[in-house]
């Protein structure tokens, strides 16, 4: 079974390699031969799985040692993988969800003439996440961190045509490579710490060092999640990311890539317990962005900047579970999958609105599509309802552990991190009844939509409206529908399966050690709470939405809604600090270095070319001037010892 464990990353990495290098030959058939090659790599996983289940939970982990890329005396840095839970977890996430993106991308990039490059980056992605959670050590893990990185530069800037496509996938890029720095430094921390990269000797001997190195390494570790996973300070690259097509914006900002910080926060767990003030700093950053990024996620009229917030948000949760320790980290891994699927799900409806409405956004420009894509109206319905928390889906289950495991961290700490998690849930219910109300329900305001008292909803023939042509909306092909279904049972069901019997904490227990926290109020209470915040949530969002026409311009709005347009001015802020003050630097520098530095080495140079010249007019070349010359030299010499003489 562990020679399995290299197929797993093997067979995407083979397809990357073959889709990229093979050329126009495989134009035809080159997405097909990207399906093949991910869902090879699913089946693979289901059967590692299937062997993992029948184990004890003390024999379930696997190694599987490839080679030593530098077997040196002191330094020992090896390629080899390692699938425990935790691994199996995440490769049944990212094939499986991932698998389904690719079969969806078949129908939405039809017309795409570089689909089978787009199949060959999808590939390349599936091939470096795996190896980021199977790496079983920090510097293999980092490879597959870069790697993630490369795909999501590639994938976000595909349609590098359009100025805006090009420009989101370099400021993803260089805001990334911010949080790659923190994790760099934090692998030279573990091995000046410790002399090794690999888990198995790091994490166990955690305790042995300091609180102050470990201090140092999480907060490193932080900045690299922080990075990949959109949070506060480094979350300025989501929304602009969908620029890339939609089924990137599912694959990578959904389910996969910015959970990468979860699982590192997650995987290096016994460094954060000894580091209090690291963890402090996880739980804030956290609460901060899932209050930032639902209240980003208000604001917006682009359906899939909606998206985005809310994935910022999510994310913030799994990030403050995460730093609440033993008690919140098999509560951050469940709602990383559910959140996998559901928002997997919302995406790819967002996406099969897009094709129904010849790619247009913005959803003031929608309403009343329910009635022509049901299927997506229905799936995506379940996705909303799984996220805002509603009582027995996926999103309820989850979410609702971690704010309980938020109130049971006890004391002040306790409660604040407890009421921004309902205050979040509220928002979130918000903001999601929004984009439901805005897009499916309410009157036609698409341009050029029929008047239902005169004109009958005719098909076009092809199923695809001209480009520039008015919108006419219509469900997806089943290449898109499918994907979409498949998504909507994960979210509807994931959570009760996870939670019956506590299934999904015995089965991290061995990689998490979960602790049971003491809450100062009940379950029923936080249950209650939860289900409350949701409704007032839903509430005022049909009062502001559902119940008058939406008009097609937004209105001014308040100060806050300004500012949410703008990302809670985060770019402002970024030009500012960054860009701005870099930029002063820079003319600093460049002056400094004209006026000070060369002017100091120019300045020597004339003085002395000065001197020189001057001098070199004695040397005339004339005998009778020498003679002057000597004859003056003698008499200073006679006079001088005279004087001396006489002074003597």
């Amino acid at each position: 079974m562990e020679n399995l464990i290299g197929v797993l990353v093997g067979a995407p990495l083979l397809g990357a390699l073959i889709l990229l290098v093979g050329g126009r030959a495989l134009d035809r058939l080159g997405h097909w031969l990207g399906i093949v090659f991910a869902t090879t790599s699913f089946a693979v996983g289901c059967v590692l799985f299937a062997d993992m289940v029948g184990k004890d939970a003390e024999e379930r982990a696997l190694h599987d040692h490839l080679f030593s890329w530098v077997p040196v005396e002191g330094f020992q840095a090896d390629v080899a993988f390692q699938l425990d839970q935790l691994s199996m977890t995440f490769v049944l996430l990212i094939t499986g969800v991932g698998t389904l993106i690719h079969f969806y991308s078949v129908g939405y990039m039809e017309h795409d003439e570089r689909r089978r490059r787009f199949f060959g980056y999808l590939n390349l992605f599936l091939a470096a996440m795996l190896v980021l959670v199977l790496a079983d050590n920090y510097l293999l893990l980092y490879v597959g961190w870069e790697g993630v990185g490369l795909a999501s530069y590639l994938l976000i800037g595909f349609w590098q045509h359009k100025p805006s496509a090009a420009t989101a996938a370099k400021k993803a890029f260089l805001v990334n490579r911010v949080g790659d720095v923190g994790l760099s430094i934090a692998i030279m921390l573990m091995f000046t710490t410790f002399g090794t990269f690999a888990f198995s000797e790091v994490l166990p001997d955690a305790g042995s060092a300091s609180e102050g190195q470990l201090t140092a390494i999480g907060l490193m570790l932080l900045l690299a999640a922080c990075g990949k996973s959109a949070q506060v300070p480094l979350q300025s690259w989501l929304g602009d990311a969908m620029e890339g097509p939609t089924p990137v914006s599912a694959l990578i900002h959904a389910a996969t890539m910015v959970t990468a910080g979860v699982y590192l926060i997650t995987r290096s767990g016994e460094i954060f317990n000894g580091a209090p003030a690291a963890q402090t700093a996880v739980v804030t950053v956290g609460a901060v962005t899932l209050v930032f990024g639902a209240i980003v996620g208000c604001a917006k009229d682009d359906i899939k900047k909606a998206l985005a917030g809310s994935t910022m948000s999510q994310i913030g949760y799994m990030i403050m579970a995460a730093g609440l320790g033993p008690i919140g980290y098999v509560f951050a891994i469940m709602h990383l999958v559910t959140h996998g699927f559901f928002k997997a799900g919302l995406f790819l409806g967002a996406g099969s609105v897009m094709h129904g409405m010849n790619d247009e956004v913005d959803m003031r420009k929608y309403g009343g599509l329910r009635k022509y894509m049901p299927i997506t109206f229905v799936t995506f319905g379940l996705g909303y309802l799984a996220i805002i928390g509603f009582p027995g889906l996926s999103g309820f289950f989850s979410k609702d552990k971690i704010i309980e495991a938020a109130f049971a961290k006890g004391g002040t700490e306790g409660w604040i991190l407890g009421s921004v998690a309902l205050l979040g849930a509220a928002i979130t219910a918000f903001y999601m009844t929004r984009v439901m109300l805005l897009t499916f329900f309410g009157e036609k305001r698409w341009a050029g939509a029929p008047d239902p008292q005169t004109t009958p909803d005719v098909e076009p023939a092809d199923g695809h409206p001209a480009v520039g042509a008015a919108p006419h909306p219509h469900e997806s092909p089943l290449s898109m529908t499918v994907p979409m279904i498949l998504l909507a049972f994960g979210s509807v069901f994931a959570g009760l399966l996870f939670t019956v019997n506590d299934t999904f904490l015995n089965w991290l227990e061995p990689v998490t050690h979960h602790e049971h926290g003491d809450s100062p109020i009940s379950a029923g209470v936080v249950t209650g709470c939860t289900v409350t915040a949701m409704v007032v949530g839903v509430t005022i969002a049909w009062l502001m939405y559902g119940r008058s026409p939406v008009p097609a311009v937004a209105p001014r709005g308040s100060l806050l809604t300004r500012a949410a347009r703008r990302d809670l001015l985060q770019d402002d802020f970024n030009h500012v600090a960054f860009v701005q003050t870099g930029s002063y630097l820079t003319r600093g520098l460049v002056y400094l270095d004209h006026k000070v530095v060369d002017g100091m080495a120019n300045g020597t140079a004339a003085f002395i070319g000065g001197v020189s010249s001057r001098m070199r007019r004695l040397q005339n070349g004339y005998a009778r001037s020498y003679a002057v010359s000597m004859f003056g030299g003698t008499a200073v010499l006679v006079a001088a010892t005279l004087l001396m003489r006489a002074v003597a």
